[in-house]
């Protein structure tokens, strides 16, 4: 299994694994339009040149970031494939120097595994305001907000501590 940059001979692949999993009202849908205008946020996993899922990083603030659209095609279910993903995802997030990567999910457990822990929404201001506000499901919102902390995260924990006792 191999975890790439998307490009835009995935679109059509990555709309399809999408779409199946909006119409299973498991994800929030995504137009083709929106895939090509977002495109260098994704990532791809592909075997052996056969597309087996994908998901993007969205940049949300100087210290979040999101991943999105996270779907992996029936066929490579229970592979880790998912995991890899969201993996390569945040090491992208930490070469960003982004101490934060958020996930709205109904897939808890699957990010619990993964180091992710669950936060109240209003945690997340830009979030909310930049996104979420447009959304139709914003006044009944059912997803699970979750935040992964990563190494840069406790970097700038020290970072901050040092400087407080400095003064």
């Amino acid at each position: 299994m191999r975890i790439r940059e998307a490009t835009v001979d995935d679109v059509p692949d990555m709309q399809r694994v999408i779409a199946q999993f909006a119409a299973e009202g498991l994800m929030l849908p995504r137009t083709e339009k929106s895939l090509y205008e977002t495109l260098h946020c994704f990532v791809v996993a592909e075997e052996d040149g056969v597309f087996a899922g994908t998901a993007g990083l969205h940049l949300l603030w100087r210290d979040l970031a999101e991943i999105r659209s996270l779907a992996v095609k029936s066929d490579f279910h229970g592979r880790g494939v998912g995991r890899m993903i969201v993996q390569a995802l945040i090491t992208k997030a930490e070469r960003l120097h982004v101490p934060q990567v958020l996930s709205l999910t109904y897939q808890t457990a699957f990010f619990d595994k993964l180091g992710f822990q669950v936060v109240q929404k209003e945690m997340l201001p830009h979030k909310i305001w930049a996104d979420c506000i447009h959304c139709k499901k914003f006044h009944h919102c059912d997803e699970v907000a979750m935040l992964y902390y990563t190494a840069v995260y406790a970097e700038k924990q020290r970072e901050f501590t040092s400087v407080s006792v400095e003064r």
